[in-house]
């Protein structure tokens, strides 16, 4: 019931009582202890998130509070963690803050200029996408010279992709240059094998979830890779973008890099 009550505050009370209750509850959530050092590269500036708004960004890692404007790009008009959403200057990333929401596949900005951003955000969706250093490249273009990514991704340690092995750079490279499409399906064997259902509740049991998995390019769940730090390193390396700050917690790894 509690966790009921978390997850639909905004539907169940009136929009001021929900955001301050939320924003009490973002405040009891322990920080990054160098989370300074990420929001001198995002404070009064304007950027642009791949797949939110994400409640780490108002929480652990407090981004939104202090920025001039962020915009959002999400994969469709309806998905499993934004529910109905349209394009427009509707993208709510933080209280009553608003900037414009773009729909289209994080592998395809081409309806946004080279240079626009000062900074881009990703949490928990680059697993998502088929083809990670296509989507990379395309985030870099839109940040202007010595602007900052800042990604975030799940460590497997503590998820149901625990039993997976983390996925290596010459697989990424590959579909790269196979320019492998979002309706890729060549780690379901894989998933379906390791992944931890009992870590998973709302994929259902196996048979759920396989039918959910064989219609991935709708909903967009799958994990398709697996990362860790090195890796994560290893990819911006290949954007040829330095990497500044590193962080490793039980649910995720944080990296900045600028271009």
């Amino acid at each position: 019931m509690m966790n009921y009550l978390k997850k639909n505050l905004k539907n169940i009370l009136p929009a001021p009582i929900s955001e301050f209750l939320m924003h009490i509850n973002d405040l009891r959530r322990p920080k990054l202890s160098n989370y300074k050092n990420y929001i001198k590269y995002t404070d009064y500036k304007s950027g642009i998130e791949i797949g939110g708004p994400s409640k780490l960004f108002r929480s652990t890692l407090p981004i939104y509070q202090n920025v001039e404007r962020v915009d959002g790009v999400n994969f469709s008009n309806s998905t499993v963690w934004e529910g109905n959403i349209k394009a427009g200057e509707n993208y709510n990333y933080f209280s009553n803050r608003f900037g414009t929401q773009f729909i289209s596949d994080g592998t395809d900005l081409s309806h946004i200029a080279d240079n626009k951003y000062d900074f881009l955000l990703s949490s928990n969706c680059l697993e998502h996408i088929a083809n990670p250093l296509k989507a990379l490249l395309e985030w870099k273009r839109v940040l202007s010279n010595g602007s900052a990514l800042i990604l975030v991704l799940p460590n497997q340690k503590n998820n149901f992709d625990h039993k997976r092995p983390v996925t290596t750079f010459q697989q990424l490279i590959k579909k790269l240059k196979n320019n492998t499409l979002e309706n890729d399906l060549s780690s379901l064997d894989e998933i379906l094998e390791l992944h931890d259902l009992s870590k998973d509740p709302q994929a259902g049991n196996f048979d759920n979830f396989k039918k959910r998995s064989l219609d991935n390019f709708n909903n967009r769940t799958l994990h398709h890779h697996v990362f860790d730090l090195k890796l994560m390193q290893e990819m911006f390396d290949f954007l040829e973008m330095n990497v500044i700050l590193k962080n490793d917690t039980n649910k995720d790894f944080i990296i900045l890099a600028t271009k």
